[in-house]
Protein backbone atom coordinates (compact mmCIF):
# COMPACT_ATOMS: atom_id res chain seq x y z
CA UNK A 1 0.00 0.00 0.00
CA UNK A 2 1.07 3.42 -1.17
CA UNK A 3 2.00 6.75 0.86
CA UNK A 4 -1.41 7.95 -0.19
CA UNK A 5 -3.79 4.95 -0.10
CA UNK A 6 -2.44 5.05 3.47
CA UNK A 7 -3.45 8.97 3.54
CA UNK A 8 -6.92 8.24 1.97
CA UNK A 9 -7.64 5.10 4.06
CA UNK A 10 -6.70 6.34 7.30
CA UNK A 11 -9.10 9.38 6.28
CA UNK A 12 -12.00 7.28 5.61
CA UNK A 13 -11.45 5.17 8.74
CA UNK A 14 -11.69 8.39 10.54
CA UNK A 15 -14.84 9.77 8.68
CA UNK A 16 -16.55 6.10 9.46
CA UNK A 17 -15.57 6.42 13.15
CA UNK A 18 -17.62 9.49 13.42
CA UNK A 19 -20.71 8.32 11.75
CA UNK A 20 -20.44 5.27 13.78
CA UNK A 21 -19.50 6.85 17.17
CA UNK A 22 -22.96 9.07 16.10
CA UNK A 23 -25.39 6.26 15.92
CA UNK A 24 -24.29 4.68 18.52
CA UNK A 25 -24.22 7.43 21.29
CA UNK A 26 -27.58 9.04 19.57
CA UNK A 27 -29.84 8.53 22.69
CA UNK A 28 -26.94 10.07 24.87
CA UNK A 29 -27.60 13.74 23.35
CA UNK A 30 -31.00 14.82 24.24
CA UNK A 31 -31.72 18.24 23.36
CA UNK A 32 -28.54 18.83 20.94
CA UNK A 33 -28.79 20.10 17.49
CA UNK A 34 -27.26 22.68 15.53
CA UNK A 35 -27.91 26.24 16.07
CA UNK A 36 -28.17 29.31 13.68
CA UNK A 37 -24.13 29.54 12.73
CA UNK A 38 -21.80 26.42 12.73
CA UNK A 39 -18.06 26.18 12.59
CA UNK A 40 -16.23 23.46 11.44
CA UNK A 41 -12.48 22.59 11.70
CA UNK A 42 -11.37 19.62 9.37
CA UNK A 43 -7.69 18.80 10.78
CA UNK A 44 -7.84 15.13 9.26
CA UNK A 45 -8.38 14.21 5.82
CA UNK A 46 -7.65 13.18 2.11
CA UNK A 47 -8.35 13.92 -1.67
CA UNK A 48 -8.00 11.94 -4.29
CA UNK A 49 -7.82 13.07 -7.98
CA UNK A 50 -9.00 9.70 -10.19
CA UNK A 51 -6.87 9.29 -13.21
CA UNK A 52 -7.72 10.81 -16.56
CA UNK A 53 -8.32 9.72 -20.04
CA UNK A 54 -4.86 10.33 -21.08
CA UNK A 55 -2.42 8.54 -19.89
CA UNK A 56 -0.91 12.20 -18.78
CA UNK A 57 -3.30 12.53 -16.09
CA UNK A 58 -2.27 10.26 -13.86
CA UNK A 59 -3.83 10.12 -10.29
CA UNK A 60 -2.84 11.23 -7.33
CA UNK A 61 -3.28 12.02 -3.73
CA UNK A 62 -3.24 14.74 -0.84
CA UNK A 63 -3.38 14.68 3.20
CA UNK A 64 -6.42 17.71 3.37
CA UNK A 65 -7.34 19.88 6.05
CA UNK A 66 -9.98 22.63 6.01
CA UNK A 67 -12.36 24.70 7.71
CA UNK A 68 -16.27 25.97 7.41
CA UNK A 69 -18.73 28.18 8.09
CA UNK A 70 -22.38 27.99 7.71
CA UNK A 71 -25.33 29.92 8.62
CA UNK A 72 -29.28 28.04 8.73
CA UNK A 73 -31.23 29.68 7.14
CA UNK A 74 -33.83 27.25 8.67
CA UNK A 75 -33.88 23.61 10.16
CA UNK A 76 -33.24 22.63 6.59
CA UNK A 77 -31.46 24.94 4.48
CA UNK A 78 -28.07 26.31 4.97
CA UNK A 79 -25.32 27.88 3.07
CA UNK A 80 -21.95 27.38 3.55
CA UNK A 81 -18.81 28.97 2.87
CA UNK A 82 -15.47 26.39 2.91
CA UNK A 83 -11.87 26.57 2.13
CA UNK A 84 -9.44 23.55 2.64
CA UNK A 85 -6.07 22.95 1.47
CA UNK A 86 -4.42 19.56 0.15
CA UNK A 87 -0.85 19.32 1.08
CA UNK A 88 1.70 16.86 -1.01
CA UNK A 89 2.82 13.57 0.05
CA UNK A 90 5.51 11.28 -1.48
CA UNK A 91 3.67 9.18 -3.86
CA UNK A 92 4.69 6.85 -7.11
CA UNK A 93 3.07 8.92 -10.46
CA UNK A 94 2.53 7.50 -13.83
CA UNK A 95 3.61 10.40 -15.82
CA UNK A 96 5.09 10.34 -19.05
CA UNK A 97 5.46 7.06 -20.12
CA UNK A 98 7.12 5.76 -17.25
CA UNK A 99 6.85 5.73 -13.43
CA UNK A 100 8.08 8.45 -10.78
CA UNK A 101 8.88 7.39 -7.59
CA UNK A 102 8.07 9.46 -4.65
CA UNK A 103 7.22 12.29 -6.69
CA UNK A 104 5.88 15.74 -5.46
CA UNK A 105 2.52 17.33 -6.55
CA UNK A 106 1.35 20.86 -6.22
CA UNK A 107 -0.14 21.66 -3.01
CA UNK A 108 -3.82 23.04 -3.73
CA UNK A 109 -6.51 25.36 -2.27
CA UNK A 110 -10.16 24.66 -2.77
CA UNK A 111 -12.78 27.45 -2.02
CA UNK A 112 -16.46 26.79 -2.19
CA UNK A 113 -19.67 28.19 -1.66
CA UNK A 114 -22.19 25.30 -1.05
CA UNK A 115 -26.06 25.03 -0.13
CA UNK A 116 -26.76 22.45 2.79
CA UNK A 117 -30.01 20.02 2.55
CA UNK A 118 -30.84 18.29 6.30
CA UNK A 119 -33.96 16.29 5.56
CA UNK A 120 -34.80 15.36 9.02
CA UNK A 121 -34.17 19.04 10.22
CA UNK A 122 -30.98 20.23 12.08
CA UNK A 123 -32.67 20.55 15.58
CA UNK A 124 -31.38 16.93 16.68
CA UNK A 125 -28.71 15.33 18.00
CA UNK A 126 -28.01 13.36 14.75
CA UNK A 127 -28.24 15.50 11.53
CA UNK A 128 -27.44 13.85 8.08
CA UNK A 129 -27.51 16.46 5.07
CA UNK A 130 -26.61 16.55 1.72
CA UNK A 131 -24.71 19.92 -0.06
CA UNK A 132 -23.57 20.57 -3.70
CA UNK A 133 -22.16 24.06 -4.96
CA UNK A 134 -19.47 25.54 -7.32
CA UNK A 135 -16.30 27.05 -6.29
CA UNK A 136 -12.38 27.29 -6.88
CA UNK A 137 -9.32 24.99 -7.09
CA UNK A 138 -5.57 26.99 -7.22
CA UNK A 139 -2.82 24.79 -7.79
CA UNK A 140 0.96 25.70 -6.04
CA UNK A 141 3.68 25.81 -8.77
CA UNK A 142 7.48 25.46 -7.30
CA UNK A 143 10.84 24.04 -7.50
CA UNK A 144 9.44 19.92 -7.07
CA UNK A 145 6.60 19.91 -9.50
CA UNK A 146 8.42 21.42 -12.57
CA UNK A 147 8.75 18.13 -13.81
CA UNK A 148 4.82 17.84 -14.28
CA UNK A 149 4.87 20.93 -16.45
CA UNK A 150 3.44 23.77 -13.87
CA UNK A 151 5.02 26.04 -14.59
CA UNK A 152 3.04 28.66 -12.64
CA UNK A 153 0.24 28.83 -10.12
CA UNK A 154 -3.26 27.61 -11.87
CA UNK A 155 -6.75 28.06 -10.79
CA UNK A 156 -9.58 25.85 -11.88
CA UNK A 157 -13.21 25.92 -11.46
CA UNK A 158 -14.87 23.64 -9.64
CA UNK A 159 -18.05 22.10 -8.67
CA UNK A 160 -18.99 19.10 -5.51
CA UNK A 161 -21.97 17.21 -4.63
CA UNK A 162 -21.52 15.43 -1.25
CA UNK A 163 -23.00 14.67 1.98
CA UNK A 164 -22.45 13.50 5.79
CA UNK A 165 -23.58 13.51 9.53
CA UNK A 166 -23.25 15.60 12.05
CA UNK A 167 -23.15 14.42 15.86
CA UNK A 168 -24.04 16.99 18.16
CA UNK A 169 -23.05 15.55 21.30
CA UNK A 170 -24.45 18.56 23.65
CA UNK A 171 -26.29 22.13 22.22
CA UNK A 172 -23.11 23.58 21.24
CA UNK A 173 -20.30 21.23 20.25
CA UNK A 174 -20.54 18.25 17.76
CA UNK A 175 -18.70 15.92 15.37
CA UNK A 176 -18.90 15.86 11.54
CA UNK A 177 -18.07 13.60 9.20
CA UNK A 178 -18.38 14.88 5.11
CA UNK A 179 -17.69 13.18 1.65
CA UNK A 180 -17.28 15.33 -1.52
CA UNK A 181 -16.91 14.55 -5.09
CA UNK A 182 -15.27 17.23 -6.70
CA UNK A 183 -15.09 18.39 -10.51
CA UNK A 184 -12.76 20.25 -11.74
CA UNK A 185 -13.20 21.59 -15.45
CA UNK A 186 -10.63 21.98 -17.65
CA UNK A 187 -8.72 24.60 -19.25
CA UNK A 188 -6.92 25.18 -22.66
CA UNK A 189 -3.76 26.40 -21.03
CA UNK A 190 -3.66 23.96 -18.09
CA UNK A 191 -0.81 21.64 -17.47
CA UNK A 192 -0.65 18.27 -19.62
CA UNK A 193 -0.92 15.98 -16.27
CA UNK A 194 -4.23 18.04 -14.88
CA UNK A 195 -7.20 19.28 -16.59
CA UNK A 196 -5.36 19.64 -20.42
CA UNK A 197 -8.74 19.37 -22.24
CA UNK A 198 -10.26 17.13 -20.27
CA UNK A 199 -12.54 17.23 -17.22
CA UNK A 200 -11.10 15.94 -13.64
CA UNK A 201 -12.63 14.05 -11.15
CA UNK A 202 -12.14 13.94 -7.67
CA UNK A 203 -13.25 12.72 -4.09
CA UNK A 204 -12.39 14.41 -0.32
CA UNK A 205 -13.33 12.65 2.86
CA UNK A 206 -12.74 15.11 5.80
CA UNK A 207 -13.71 14.49 9.50
CA UNK A 208 -13.70 16.80 12.55
CA UNK A 209 -15.69 18.79 14.83
CA UNK A 210 -18.12 21.24 14.85
CA UNK A 211 -19.18 24.48 17.29
CA UNK A 212 -22.96 25.82 16.71
CA UNK A 213 -24.38 28.67 18.61
CA UNK A 214 -27.50 30.94 18.02
CA UNK A 215 -31.07 29.85 17.61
Amino acid sequence: MNTITRTFAIAAGLTLAIAGSAAAQSQESGGAGAGRWEISAFPGGGILFTEGDSANTPDFGEYALGASATFNVNRWIGVEGEAGAGISVDQDLSFGGGIQRDAKVPHTLAYNGNVVYSPLGSDRAIVPYVTGGAGGLTLFNRDEVTALGLANDETFFTSNVGGGVKWFASRHVGLRADYRFIAIASKDDAPAFFGLDETRYGHRIYGGIVLTGGR
